[in-house]
């Protein structure tokens, strides 16, 4: 149950989520060359950024979410980049103990459209590797669903889409404008929009990955969609007013109540050319 819980709130993270540390690693803001402005998709990938964000409901701690853009990499001649999130349940909740599920895409890298071409989840705590698999053809303009390896699906794919993690990139290239977006996503074997509206308004936060208040802008959205575990409508966003609009906490709903996602670590690194 709470396994599910986790990648409801997942799902509709508008910003982009052991902990990873390294003799080179950074904490806090990058710069604040161009704080006005949203980043670059390219701008983006030139860091090696790890986020790692803690989900709880009401006082009690469900897990946490790290999320990484790992390297570009090639599927079937193209190239495209690898973004990973790692889900792991505190296995001090009663009746489920440590789950560990991994949610992978490959993306096309764009300024105005980035869009999944393969996503996949694995199921690690249980040794259930491609436990869900979407593959987007966009030529043939078909998604394919399999489960375990067997095929259980064909879906119509209508332009640039995704299957809801890339949304955890593609929401910082809007962080701070007043430019809405729609994304459409498959999730659950159906297909379901996301509306967010971004806006300029600003306050100061604090967050445990950082020594002082963080200036944040807002964002809120509609997910059109019947998602996992009953997550859907409305939810709200903050991102970091900084050059790379660091995602930074986010409010959801699902059948149980309100679910609440905080940083609680920030890493990068400069990626080697």
């Amino acid at each position: 149950m709470v396994k599910r819980t986790i990648s409801a709130v997942l799902l509709i993270l508008v910003f982009t989520v052991g902990v990873w540390r390294s003799a080179h690693a950074q904490r806090g803001p990058v710069t604040y060359e161009h704080p006005e402005s949203p980043p670059t998709m390219q701008e983006l990938l030139k860091w090696k950024e790890l986020l790692t964000y803690e989900v709880k409901y009401s006082l009690f701690k469900l897990g946490e979410v790290q999320t990484e853009v790992i390297r570009d990499t090639t599927y079937q001649g193209e190239h495209l980049w690898w973004l990973r999130s790692k889900i792991i349940s505190d296995p001090s909740v009663p009746f489920v103990g440590r789950e560990e599920n991994h949610y992978n895409t490959l993306f096309v890298a764009t300024d105005s459209l980035p869009h999944t071409r393969l996503y996949w989840r694995d199921n690690v705590d249980e040794d259930e590797y491609n436990a869900e698999r979407y593959d987007f053809d966009y030529e043939a303009g078909k998604v394919y669903l399999s489960r375990a390896g067997e095929p259980e699906d064909t879906l119509d794919l209508e332009g640039p889409s995704t299957s809801g993690q890339l949304i955890l990139l593609y929401g910082r290239l809007f962080a701070g404008s007043v430019q809405p977006y729609q994304l459409p996503v498959y999730i659950e074997g159906e297909k379901g929009l996301i509306d967010v509206k971004n806006t300029r308004k600003s306050e100061m936060r604090e967050y445990e990955a950082f020594e002082h208040p963080i200036k944040t802008y807002y964002s809120e959205g509609d997910a059109n969609i019947d998602g996992p575990f009953g997550f859907s409508g409305e939810f709200k966003a903050w991102y970091m007013a900084d050059d790379l609009r660091v995602p930074l906490e986010t409010h959801a709903k699902v059948w149980l109540g309100n679910v609440k996602v905080r940083l609680i670590d920030y890493q990068k690194v400069k990626r080697k050319p």
